[in-house]
């Protein structure tokens, strides 16, 4: 075998690409399921993460918001002794669905969405 035809063997070895419609649902599958918790996106992102950009960059904004309303949530269980934390979590509970919906609508059309007031823990 020369080796122009084992270069054209491995290139057929190695398996196709993700298409975009593809990765247009993985990466809005990452926010959606944030209003789970921050495990679906967390499992979702380290598995699809080295096949696209697109799912990598998502993954991580998803995981980072949901890990941000975790701590939001938190704190407004400790603030309920002083009374504001009641007002303050259902605040942050309808935030989060919001905020998912407009990310994974934004994720399904293939761009990048960046959350407001996201603390970015992973990079």
């Amino acid at each position: 075998m020369d080796e122009a035809q084992q270069n054209q063997s491995e290139v057929a070895q190695k398996p196709a690409g993700m298409d975009q419609k593809q990765e247009r649902t993985w990466a809005m599958l990452c926010h959606l399921g944030g209003l789970i918790g921050f495990i679906p996106p967390l499992v979702i992102w380290l598995i699809k993460k080295d096949e696209s950009s697109l799912i990598d960059d998502n993954g991580k904004e998803a995981l980072n918001f949901q890990i941000s309303i975790a701590i939001y949530v938190m704190i407004s269980i400790v603030l309920m002794f002083v009374l504001i934390g009641f007002l303050l979590l259902s605040a942050v509970y309808i935030f989060n669905i919001v905020m998912v919906i407009i990310a994974a609508m934004k994720a399904n059309s293939g761009e990048r969405y960046r959350y407001p007031l996201c603390i970015r823990f992973i990079k």
